[in-house]
């Protein structure tokens, strides 16, 4: 990935996380790693853990940022999901896959939020 394309994909995730903070999530995590898969940020409210994968575009020609997010994307994250319930879960929480969507687009920035965007199995 190039240096250019990192730091767009950082900026979108800076933005998600304020715009998710604003509505009364907690960031738990940040880039949450496990072997070369990763979670973009661990959120949660109100007994919800939410794993969200932020995508960002610079535009919607080649279909919009929540879009992108495959079946094959949906099983690594499925995976990464597994490990950090696994050493990080509690109980009592409830958990979701969500997608934020950042769309820039000159100046302006939109925002797609997509809760429970897939479904999650946390069983192997």
């Amino acid at each position: 990935m190039s240096a250019a394309r990192q730091s767009f994909g950082e900026l979108g995730e800076r933005i998600a996380e304020r715009w998710l903070r604003e509505r009364g999530w907690r960031v738990v995590q940040r880039r949450f790693r496990s072997g070369h898969r990763d979670i973009d940020l661990v959120v949660e409210r109100d007994g919800v853990v939410a794993f969200v994968e932020v995508k960002a575009r610079r535009g919607d020609r080649f279909g919009g940022p929540v879009e992108a997010v495959n079946w094959r994307k949906q099983k690594e994250l499925g995976r990464s999901a597994r490990v950090w319930v696994s050493r990080h879960g509690r109980s009592h929480d409830a958990y979701r896959f969500d997608v934020v969507g950042v769309l820039v687009e000159g100046q302006r920035v939109r925002i797609r939020h997509v809760e429970d965007a897939f479904p999650l199995h946390l069983s192997a």
